[in-house]
């Protein structure tokens, strides 16, 4: 009686028999390890990034209590550097140019939000003349952006006394 080979290891006789035990399987189990890594990566990035996204102009904004503002959508900005330059958005503009530029980029749309971002150094007629310019040319809607964080205004917690500056 002749055996093949395949009925010799099938009987156990020539060959290494293997149980389901011993033998190793392939995992089943996801990794995760990279994709956190990588997540911990992109939200670095992103964290790093967010603020250069804001308007280009740099200033210096004066420090009040007011609370932060609700972003809007594409909001337009006026800069006023404390040399006393004129900006709309990131593009200089002389002040006998606010007004119609300012028209211009909203089509006459007197109720878009301005938003004017003067400088702390800024002298003050400057940036009165700026906010006249736009009430005259029929802008309802001009926000004086600052930063929070600055001096109280003297409510019942202030220790100083009216009209002093707290430094």
């Amino acid at each position: 009686m002749a055996l093949s080979a395949h009925d010799a290891f099938a009987a156990g006789g020539g060959g290494r028999r293997r149980r389901g035990r011993n033998r190793r399987g392939a995992l089943a189990e996801i990794n995760v390890t990279p994709l956190v890594d990588v997540m911990l990566v992109l939200l670095i990035v992103f964290m790093i990034s967010a603020p250069l996204l804001t308007v280009g102009v740099p200033v210096e904004l004066p420090k009040t209590e007011a609370g932060a503002m609700q972003d809007r959508n594409d909001p337009i900005t006026v800069s006023i550097r404390a040399d006393g330059s004129l900006f709309i958005q990131e593009n200089p503009v002389p002040f006998a140019g606010l007004s119609p530029r300012l028209k211009a980029m909203t089509g006459n749309e007197t109720k878009k939000p301005i938003y004017v971002r003067a400088d702390g150094r800024a002298p003050y007629a400057i940036v009165a003349q700026v906010m006249a310019a736009l009430s005259t040319s029929g802008f309802t809607s001009i926000n004086l952006l600052t930063d929070t964080g600055g001096p109280s205004s003297g409510g019942a917690n202030s220790g100083d006394t009216p009209g002093q500056l707290r430094p």
